[in-house]
């Protein structure tokens, strides 16, 4: 077991070399991490959750993942020796490591190093993302991901804005630049009644699954829930759900239905 001081990086450190360690990827700013084997990709996975995220989702469950500066720090060699100590379990359920966040394509220096030296170990990568800084990923990054879990919160620009605050084309171009480099795709689409519910959105994100081409593994439909509220609360963040109810069995199956026409694994 790692003590303290070799797992997190010193407050001396990290106010004087942060922008630095941010770059070079020696630093990465974490939120939490655990071991699971939930829907963060295939087999028992460590997922990662990184501090940081430049959108605004509406229906987002981690408020508190927003602020890089509220993650602690922690060295690159620290995150690599907790994979050497999994990886016979990860190897032995065809599990691995998951970076989710906050946005964890925030910290590509970071996320890419640790991805390529679990690809050193024989370990599976999943990056978890919306794609939106996809810009920010060389090929030789994009190489080091075996899967990703790629969200499409919507399928044109005015809902997509509407949702994140941000814009959707980025989430187009990163999973064509997945598919074209041969990486396996899992759509994560949350269904939220009234915002991206409408069955013109949803065939809208269909077209855009289509293009991803034979990369695109699965959709995943997520009912919107209200266990993220209490953290928006806690924060003093006004909750733009606040009496949002979730999607019944009826709308989901719709929507499921809409995808599974187009020739989709829709779960």
């Amino acid at each position: 077991m790692l003590s303290k001081s070799e797992e997190y990086a010193e407050p001396r450190i990290y106010a004087l070399d942060r922008i630095k360690a941010l770059k070079s990827g020696d630093i990465g700013f974490v939120h939490s991490w655990d071991i699971n084997t939930s829907v963060d990709g295939p087999g028992t996975r460590m997922t990662v959750f990184m501090s940081g995220c430049p959108l605004r989702c509406q229906y987002c469950q981690n408020p508190d993942t927003w602020k890089m500066r509220d993650g602690k720090p922690v060295y690159y060699e620290a995150m690599v020796k907790k994979i050497e100590r999994y990886a016979d379990l990860f190897k032995a359920t065809g599990g691995g490591i998951t970076f989710s966040g906050g946005e964890s394509m925030m910290q590509p220096a970071f996320v890419s190093r640790v991805f390529h030296a679990a690809k050193q170990m024989g370990v599976h990568t999943c990056l978890d993302t919306s794609g939106f800084l996809g810009a920010s990923y060389t090929d030789d990054m994009v190489d080091d991901i075996d899967l990703c879990l790629l969200d499409v919160k919507s399928g044109d620009e005015e809902t997509y804005h509407k949702v994140t605050g941000g814009i959707l084309q980025p989430t187009i171009d990163f999973g064509q630049r997945l598919a074209k480099a041969g990486k396996k795709i899992w759509v994560r689409f949350v269904l939220v009644p009234g915002l991206t519910s409408s069955e013109e959105n949803v065939e809208n994100v269909a077209k855009i699954c289509e293009t991803f081409g034979d990369a695109l593994e699965h959709i995943d439909v997520l009912p919107f829930h209200q266990l993220g509220r209490p953290k928006w609360h806690m924060l003093n963040i006004p909750y733009p759900l606040e009496d949002q109810k979730g999607p019944s069995a009826a709308m989901k199956q719709r929507v499921v239905e809409q995808f599974q026409s187009h020739g989709f694994t829709v779960y």
